[in-house]
């Protein structure tokens, strides 16, 4: 009995055995046929290559080298790959090589021609690139939970909510009614006391309008685009429940009904902290770009003309 469970047990571990090396042949298959493989290995070995040709210029100067790292090579895998192309043919990966090459002859071509001074995009470019090496250098993206909060309740007035309205509302023109509008829209909402919103009969009281007689939802800055500041703020001011008014706009004259006002509020830390996040981290790189600016103007002096005397 012995016996045959050591011959089980053996064979067990040849059938183990058999399937490790059945599945390891497939997986350095599958690594073998990877693209991106291909592409890291071609660009290793014309590295080593170009390693190798370097002591063919011992005699040029240190500033007069070019010098290409692995880093390189992999950001040319990476940006040749990215356009979804195929891996590159060895003489593909030897050209985009010289084309790294060419870049950098002419830009220290272009350095020591000076073509870099009095150019205005040259200086845009290089102080953006500055604004980036400090945002990246000095910027905490995963701020605790205390922070944020500590942070929110001394600025949550940066995400207050405005108040919104829901209104139905008469129109009295002054093109079909002159001077008289207003006191058309005093008369009707005379007639209009005691009605709900909906009074079927209301609409005969006033004038076509040119957009719509119902508003939902909508705040005051949204009203002062459509009828003006004036317009916006007397709304804002009125109770919801009956029909009041006359309130002009740059259309004319108005009676409204409130029907809803939701008053504007700072909404809680757990209802937008994604929100809270972003602000912060967007703070904090507004100081650091501010802190490091400070510091580096320090170390100059600058230069005024003077004012010429009258």
């Amino acid at each position: 009995m012995a016996d045959r469970s050591a011959a089980e047990t053996a064979g067990q571990r040849d059938t183990v055995a058999d399937a490790t090396l059945t599945a390891q042949p497939s997986t350095l298959r599958r690594l073998v046929r990877e693209p991106l493989l291909h592409f890291l290995l071609i660009g290793l070995a014309l590295f080593v290559v170009y390693d190798n040709l370097r002591p063919a210029a011992e005699n040029k100067s240190e500033t007069n080298r070019i010098v290409l790292t692995p880093g390189d090579f992999e950001q040319l895998a990476v940006t040749w790959l990215a356009q979804g192309r195929a891996p590159p043919t060895p003489a593909q990966m030897q050209s985009l090589v010289e084309l790294k090459i060419r870049e950098e002859v002419l830009y220290r071509e272009a350095l020591a021609l000076g073509l870099d001074k009095g150019d205005t995009i040259v200086k845009r470019r290089l102080a953006q690139k500055m604004e980036f090496l400090i945002e990246g250098g000095s910027i905490d993206s995963d701020p605790s939970a205390d922070t944020l909060r500590a942070w929110f309740q001394e600025n949550g007035q940066r995400f207050l909510l405005p108040a919104r309205v829901s209104f139905r509302h008469l129109y009295f023109s002054p093109d079909r009614r002159g001077e008289n509008s207003r006191e058309a829209a005093a008369r009707a909402l005379e007639q209009l006391a005691g009605k709900p919103g909906d009074w079927k009969e209301a609409e005969s009281l006033g004038d076509p309008f040119m957009d719509r007689d119902y508003y939902g939802d909508r705040s005051a800055a949204d009203l002062g685009k459509l009828f003006g500041l004036n317009f916006a703020q007397a709304v804002a001011s009125l109770k919801p429940g009956a029909w009041q008014g006359p309130v002009e706009s740059g259309y004319g004259w108005h009676l409204i009904f409130v029907e809803a006002s939701t008053p504007a509020r700072v909404p809680s830390f757990e209802e937008i902290e994604p929100d809270i996040k972003a602000e912060w981290i967007d703070d904090q790189r507004t100081q650091a770009k501010r802190k490091a600016y400070e510091t580096m103007r320090a170390r100059y002096e600058v230069v005024l003309p003077e004012k010429s005397g009258n």
